[in-house]
């Protein structure tokens, strides 16, 4: 894909990363950020490479809720409340993409049909085993963690949102309109490599060479899942950049705590 030059580019001024972080939060978290002004397409664009630093912040408020459900109750505590925090935190945004690719995907219908599946807002049988599975997977690796639980919860959700920097730059979307296309349009070459250069370092600064496999795992998952939904689809769509964050989540978790 070639560099596209208009509203994806990274703000490189004093102000500019911190408010790309905010719209990154806004955009993918309940965290009130009213210091922003009114958000904006372009402004969503340009917190695009901004995503896994998104993923620390989230992984950072986690960390109290693991070390409160330790000292209170243990391990098991812990995992739970840490999974119900992590999907609060993010309004179930990545959760209900997950849900609605699974019903989609795998209802082995006409492409069209798939993709209006994934339109409906109601879950059904293979979106609702999609979300119990996550939410179990990441539940049992993170109760059987260990000491180092923290270095997961951190990097996990970076590597999450990497794998929807992946998605955005290097794959076409599945519909002409929405927000996926504009995403799509307006990313830059240098909004990929910076959130790149963000997650793999974060991981590995957080956790050594555990971190940078799990960054290689997640991004060769990405890519299978990737290629099969561009087949199936014809592109991607808003709710597979959730389902590949959620799945790449639950691949980094595996990684990082095996």
């Amino acid at each position: 894909m070639s560099d596209q030059q208009n509203g994806g580019a990274p703000q490189w001024g004093l102000w500019g990363p911190i408010t790309s972080i905010g719209e990154a939060l806004r955009f993918l978290t309940i965290i009130p950020q009213p210091w922003l002004p009114p958000a904006s397409e372009a402004g969503m664009v340009a917190s695009i490479p901004w995503f896994p630093a998104a993923g620390a912040i989230i992984g950072a408020l986690l960390l109290p809720v693991g070390w409160l459900g330790d000292l209170g109750w243990g391990a098991m505590a812990r995992a739970a409340l840490v999974v119900v925090a992590w999907g609060i935190i993010t309004s179930g945004l990545h959760l209900d993409g997950l849900s609605d690719t699974c019903d989609g995907v795998m209802s082995w219908r006409t492409r069209e049909r798939k993709l209006e599946i994934m339109r409906d807002s109601r879950i059904g049988a293979m979106g609702a085993i999609a979300l119990i599975a996550v939410l179990l997977l990441k539940f049992a690796f993170l109760a059987g963690a260990g000491p180092n639980w923290w270095q997961s919860v951190l990097v996990a959700p970076v590597l999450g949102r990497w794998a929807n920097c992946y998605a955005i730059f290097w794959f076409p979307p599945a519909r002409e309109g929405g927000l996926g296309r504009s995403f799509n349009a307006q990313v830059r070459r240098p909004d990929f490599w910076l959130a790149s250069v963000f997650a793999l370092s974060f991981a590995i600064i957080v956790a050594g060479l555990s971190g940078l496999i799990a960054a290689l795992l997640v991004l060769a998952g990405s890519h299978l899942l990737i290629r099969w939904w561009v087949r199936d689809l014809g592109g991607l769509t808003g709710d597979t950049y959730g389902a590949l964050c959620e799945i790449g989540e639950v691949v980094a978790l595996a990684a990082l705590t095996f």
